[in-house]
């Protein structure tokens, strides 16, 4: 028996690596390694002593500890987190972990070693900030080759768009299924600039989406906002370093800011073919989203040259484009009576403990009597219509060539 119920079928839309300290190193060209940093689990529940004993047994868990994950059965999300979990590192593991988990397919992001590629220092060379992409990119494409059930998602910054479309044209020949780009200005441009649409015109061409996901922009907020005389909030782990109360209150800004260029700039009408989801990053903030942008392209059309080309209406193209992750703490059924049910996806954030210890369930919660056909959505058909090449095989790849 599996996790996920035989009579439905549930593709998850957000899981992860728990990568390990040489993640990039390893994956990276030779002529970089030593400028390329180890993976760090400071701002993490997870201690140095895990990883350490992790890597004393040679970079997996023991024999045992995969028996007790696996003896889980379908309880094996409940109790399987973080770096303990089973096939957070080990492809293998993975598989095993698909096959009790029960999903159809799954996205497959990194967790923590993003920093360098995604860092919104101008003053970060473009040969490290891509030859650390491509180290992800290709140690992604080795975990997820195996199980054509995961879909590896390929890390693109877009600060250099020549380096941009040659990292894309990498993850595409190496079989990974989505472009995770950073929600911030790319490089002091608009994501809706001219010198980036041959970018999103080689998306939409490959049916490859590209993907926002928490951890594409920086976590927190300016100091300022967070100096109010009194003594600063720990993180939602108990730190310093992470999600803190006003930085998730005001997490959505960043993709809605970068979403709404991509409507604005006329990006999603110029290339209607285009796909593109937003992970982990709530779904509050989306119905008054569709609402906002239709009455600001009705009324600033008169004297915007810009909106005057649009043919469809920003609520139009999102619904047609665009799906987006709800946190399993959110009322989706809500959302989806402000909006419309073509929106939102499943996802289930294993093995990371914001996922909660049944997202199913209380998904189901939230859905509460709607009909079959608003479920049928949210757990398959939205998926299936922006990954539209799910299920199919992945392409032999120069992956791995830099490893040695």
């Amino acid at each position: 028996m599996t996790y996920a119920p035989a009579t439905r079928a549930i593709y998850d839309a957000d899981s992860h690596i728990m990568e390990l300290p040489d993640f990039l190193k390893a994956y990276a060209d030779p002529a970089l390694r030593d400028e390329i940093p180890e993976v760090s689990y400071s701002a993490s529940i997870v201690t140095d002593e895990e990883v350490a004993v992790i890597m004393g047994q040679g970079g997996r868990h023991s024999s045992e500890h995969v028996a007790a994950q696996i003896a889980l059965g379908d309880k094996l999300i409940e109790s399987s987190k973080e770096i303990q979990a089973l096939g957070a590192f080990n492809s293998a593991d993975r598989s095993t972990a698909m096959d009790l988990l029960g999903f159809r397919q799954q996205l497959v992001f990194a967790t923590h070693s993003l920093r360098m590629p995604f860092s919104p220092s101008s003053k970060l060379e473009p040969r490290l900030r891509y030859g650390a992409a491509r180290a992800h990119n290709r140690h992604m494409a080795e975990f997820c080759k195996s199980d054509r059930r995961l879909i590896g998602v390929a890390a693109i910054p877009l600060d250099e768009p020549d380096l941009a479309i040659a990292e894309l044209e990498f993850a595409l020949r190496a079989g990974l299924g989505a472009a995770w780009v950073p929600h911030r200005p790319c490089g002091e441009r608009s994501p809706g600039h001219v010198d980036l649409d041959p970018f999103w015109a080689r998306l939409a061409e490959s049916r490859m989406p590209f993907v926002l996901h928490v951890g594409g922009a920086p976590l927190q907020l300016a100091k300022a906002w967070m100096n109010n005389g009194r003594p600063s909030t720990k993180d939602w782990l108990g730190g310093g370093e992470n999600l803190r109360t006003k930085d998730v209150a005001l997490l959505h800004e960043g993709p809605e800011q970068f979403l709404t260029m991509m409507v604005l700039d006329g990006v999603l009408e110029r290339h209607p073919d285009l796909r593109g989801a937003a992970v982990e990053l709530g779904a509050g903030w989306v119905p008054e989203l569709l609402s906002r942008l239709d009455w600001v392209v009705k009324h600033w059309s008169r004297n915007d040259a810009n909106l005057q080309a649009l043919r469809r209406t920003p609520s139009q193209q999102i619904t047609e484009q665009l799906a987006f992750t709800p946190f399993v703490f959110e009322e989706v059924g809500k959302f989806i009576d402000q909006s419309n049910p073509d929106l939102y996806l499943f996802s289930s954030d294993y093995p990371h403990i914001e996922g909660g210890r049944n997202p199913i369930a209380r998904f189901e919660t939230a859905l509460g009597d709607r009909d079959e056909s608003v479920r049928d959505r949210f757990y398959t058909r939205n998926f299936l219509r922006v990954f539209r090449n799910a299920g199919l095989e992945p392409q032999a790849s120069e992956a791995i060539s830099a490893r040695a």
